[in-house]
């Protein structure tokens, strides 16, 4: 799975939810409530001032490594 800016945060918790820390480290600490399970990657940095590429780089990296 590629993860891009327009990826759904629940995909990729359904996908790998040893992803979640990365979520978590960001300041998105309600990972199981149904907003934050719908919202894109770029909406959620822009809602917790993150750098959206960079999280992204970080989840494709992990992804990958396994």
């Amino acid at each position: 799975m590629e993860i891009t800016k327009n990826t759904i945060i629940g995909d990729i918790l359904d996908i790998d939810s040893s992803t979640a820390p990365f979520f978590l480290e960001m300041g998105m600490h309600c990972l199981g409530c149904p907003a934050s399970r719908g919202e894109t990657i770029e909406q959620a940095c822009m809602v917790h001032g993150v750098n959206a590429d960079e999280l992204v780089s970080k989840l494709n990296e992990h992804i990958q490594g396994k």
